[in-house]
Order: C-alpha cells, then sequence, then structure tokens
C-alpha cells in the first residue's frame, strides 16, 4: 500500500494517464509528451519518393517508390501513386521496416552507462543490487520513459520490454503507463524482482494488468510473461494466453520441459549463449523463437563471450537482435547489426582457416537486417502487423536520410542501412501510422521538461542509494 499511496503522490505524468490503448490526444501531467490521439481511418499520408527496402519477397524493393498509409495500415507499394492526403517528401531517402528490438530491460533507462568497463557481476551489482531496491513507480515510468523515447530515436519501433523491477502493483503500472505514453509499439513482459524486498504481487497480478490495460488486441502496447523455466509460472501464462520470454543461458531443466511438452512456439529465449547442440535441437524442434544478443554477451562476459548468432545459424534458426539494456552502451540496432555482422564473419573465416569440415558462410547484411525487422517481429509475435513494408500491415515505417555526409553517396541500399547509417541518419519514425519523429526531432516531447523528470529521478536514486556520481570513475 506505500507503494501505491507513493505512485499516486510523485507520479508526475500519471495522475491523468488512464489508460489509453492508442487514445485521446492529451498531455500528461508533466507536460513533458503529448499523447497523439489514435490514427483517423481514413487518414492518409503518402510518402514520395523514396528508395524502399520492403524485407518481404513479395513486394520487393523499388530504386524509387511511393508508400500510402491510410489510418494506421499501409494500404499501397508502388512506382508512382496519386498524390493523397499529407504528402513527405522521401527523395533521397531509404525506406525500411521499423526495427525490433527483442529484448530490453527499459527500467534501466535513467542508468545509461553508468558502468561502460562493466562485466556481468558489476551489471548486477548496480542494477539489481543497488539501485533497484529503491526504485519508486515514478521511476519505473521515467526509466521506461527514457528508452522508449530514445528507441524511437534511433528507429527502433517495438521493443519487447522485460521488466524484472515489478516490485510492486503500482510499480507495473507505471511501467506499462510509460509505453502508451511514449507511442512505441512494445510487448510488456512483466517479471519478478531478482533482489531486495516487493510485495510478492508477481505472477497474479498478471491477471488484474490484463484486465486493466489489455483488454483489446487491438493496440500498440501489449503483454507477455518474463520468467525462467517454471512450471507454475508457464501454466498461468498459458492460462492467461500470454506468449513468455525467458533467458537461456543453459539448464538441466530443458530436456525435462521439452518431454513434458512445455516447450513450443510461444517463447522467446534471450541470449541462448554457450548452449550445446542437444539445447539447441529442442529449440528449434519445439518451435522456440531466438533473440541474440551481439554486444552484451562480449560487454558483460556471459558464458563464452561468444553472442549465439552463428550458433542459430547452424542449427536453422534465423534469430532476431537485442539490445538488453543501456548501462554499458547505446541504444541504436545498427551497432547491434555491425558487431553481428563481423562477429560471424570472423568465425566463419576462422573455421574455414582451420579447415573445419563444412564451415559456415559468411552472412549478408540483407540478413542482419533481416534479424533487426523481421526475425524481432517474429519474436515479438507480430510478424502480423510490422516486422516488413507489406500493403496490409500497420505502419511501422523508418526513413533514413542517405543524402547526409556519412552515407552520400549511397551505392546499395542495404548496405547503407546495414553497415554505415545512424541513429543521427533517422529523419522520420512512423508508428501504427502515426508521425513519432519528422525531420529529425521526436514529435510531441518537451524536451526541457523530459529532462527536468529525468534528472529528477535519477537525483532521487542516486541519493537513495548513496551513490556519488564521478562522471569519469
Amino acid at each position: 500500500m506505500t507503494a501505491r499511496r507513493n505512485f499516486l503522490k510523485i507520479g508526475a505524468g500519471l495522475a491523468a494517464a488512464a489508460t489509453w490503448p492508442d487514445g485521446v490526444a492529451s498531455q500528461t501531467d508533466s507536460g513533458a509528451i503529448t499523447r497523439l490521439s489514435r490514427p483517423d481511418p481514413s487518414r492518409r499520408i503518402l510518402l514520395k519518393g523514396g528508395t524502399i527496402v520492403s524485407m518481404d519477397p513479395k513486394v520487393g524493393n523499388l530504386a524509387k517508390g511511393d508508400l500510402l498509409i491510410q489510418g494506421k495500415k499501409i494500404a499501397a507499394i508502388g512506382a508512382s501513386l496519386p498524390s493523397a492526403g499529407q504528402v513527405i517528401d522521401a527523395s533521397g531517402m531509404i525506406l525500411i521496416p521499423g526495427f525490433v528490438d527483442c529484448h530490453r530491460h527499459a527500467w534501466e533507462g535513467v542508468l545509461r552507462r553508468i558502468i561502460p568497463n562493466g562485466d556481468l557481476s558489476k551489471y548486477m551489482a548496480t542494477t539489481h543490487q543497488l539501485f533497484a531496491l529503491h526504485y519508486r513507480p515514478h521511476d519505473m515510468y521515467v526509466g521506461n520513459l527514457v528508452t522508449a523515447l530514445g528507441c524511437i530515436d534511433a528507429g527502433i519501433t517495438c521493443i519487447i520490454d522485460n521488466s524484472h523491477n515489478s516490485r510492486s502493483a503500482a510499480h507495473s503500472d507505471a511501467a506499462i503507463q510509460a509505453l502508451f505514453d511514449s507511442g512505441i509499439r512494445a510487448v510488456h513482459a512483466s517479471g519478478a524482482p531478482m533482489s531486495g524486498s516487493w510485495d510478492r504481487q508477481w505472477p497474479q497480478d498478471l491477471t488484474r494488468l490484463q484486465k486493466k490495460f489489455f483488454t483489446s488486441e487491438d493496440q500498440l502496447v501489449t503483454l507477455r510473461m518474463f520468467s525462467g523455466l517454471d512450471r507454475a509460472n508457464f501454466a498461468l501464462a498459458r492460462q492467461l494466453r500470454l506468449r513468455i520470454s525467458t533467458e537461456m543461458l543453459g539448464t538441466p531443466l530443458v530436456e525435462q520441459f521439452r518431454s513434458e511438452k512445455l516447450l513450443g512456439d510461444d517463447i522467446t529465449y534471450n541470449h541462448c549463449n554457450g548452449l550445446p547442440d542437444p539445447t539447441w535441437e529442442i529449440l528449434r524442434e519445439t518451435g522456440g523463437n531466438v533473440d541474440v544478443c551481439p554486444r552484451s554477451d562480449p560487454q558483460y562476459a556471459i558464458g563464452e563471450g561468444i553472442p549465439g548468432f552463428q550458433k542459430a545459424l547452424d542449427h536453422g534458426m534465423r534469430p532476431g537482435l537485442s539490445v538488453d539494456n543501456e548501462t554499458s552502451y547505446g541504444t541504436d540496432m545498427f551497432t547491434e547489426m555491425r558487431v553481428a555482422f563481423n562477429i560471424q564473419r570472423a568465425m566463419a573465416t576462422n573455421r574455414k582457416f582451420r579447415r573445419e569440415e563444412n564451415p559456415p558462410g559468411p552472412v549478408s547484411a540483407r540478413e542482419v537486417l533481416e534479424c533487426a525487422t523481421v526475425n524481432g517481429a517474429r519474436c515479438a509475435g507480430l510478424l502480423d502487423k510490422c516486422g516488413t513494408l507489406t500493403p496490409g500491415k500497420e505502419a511501422d515505417i523508418v526513413l533514413i536520410r542517405a543524402d547526409d555526409i556519412n552515407l552520400y553517396p549511397s551505392n546499395n541500399a542495404i548496405g547503407t542501412v546495414a553497415m554505415a547509417a545512424d541513429t543521427a541518419n533517422v529523419d522520420t519514425v512512423i508508428i501504427g501510422g502515426l508521425i513519432r519523429k519528422l525531420h529529425g526531432k521526436l514529435v510531441g516531447v518537451n524536451m526541457v521538461k523530459f529532462r527536468q523528470q529525468v534528472d529528477e529521478s535519477r537525483s532521487y536514486l542516486f541519493h537513495a542509494a548513496g551513490y556519488q556520481l564521478d562522471i569519469f570513475s
């Protein structure tokens, strides 16, 4: 009850935030975010004259083409569509599906780069064993908002928010509300805290969350469970018809769960680092979805320290990519693609150099872009809504300025995106038919008030944890 009372007192930006699945245009109490209204089904936006990388083999790519949005969906893609509604000049730009981050601990947003040299023990000591213990619901809100807005700015239109600091019902409510307020497409994977005291309301609180926030399947934010291999938790998730995300770093329970038919295509496995071949075969045979962490695993010295990207390919699985968190590095999917690309090519070359029988071939730029879009959408259980630029799907689209100095001239569209572009080149971001970033600026964000909100949360957490900031430490 104390956590809920504090939440109501200090939850700046939340008091007026009754659930709004893509809801009514208004402002949060803090004034930091203006909520954008649900798209008018008859409203049209024409993206004209861009290079289109659809990631859909049936649609193909267009060196110069138009994309029409009606309401929240892609209505048409063609070489020269008639002008309609709002026209955005996309000449000199590359249009791609929005990136999907399959595994992000969004609540840690205010702790960006606090341990740039950290390993797993430092990560645990800093997050779960220190700051997490002092989080108010308001800090959950701010952390998730920082992460979500940073993702939108970087062209990440969808995240799976692995939320393992749900210390009370109010903490969960705040984390979810921030996702709604930000305008990102998100899968909130609710999970239990990993240390300290908490209300022990989880996992049964999932039933309340589902009724409060997720009564419609036609909304940007959806719900799933974040849990280890736990029979009771899995049973509850299936009872509520929720998908499951789980950290997979090797466990003897995998074989038992397979024999009990508890593994299925409703599970997304994070990391998958250092798994033996029989475990990979179980994940593949049971239809599981895999996301790998190109930066996180080497950064935090997890397992063998080598991302499971090549292992997934070896076993016929097409993994998604994930940033994991920002306590040590940045938020962009461009870097994840490049790290995956270069590590895989190094490993493939090394196996060939050692004259290994049937060494893997080198991965292509298109394949890593597919991991960051199509495969990510599959991990999120949302491939029917996003992941490709396909008429009938929802309009999650990123426009990249290919005439910027670091990209011009662009001689290969996919190579430009996967091998050279960065967050600064993201001109426009559209999620569910709504423009969230335009001409390089986030839409509906008051940066002055946003920074004030973030600074207050960070100052509180540092004071509560007895942490003295040394910006050069």
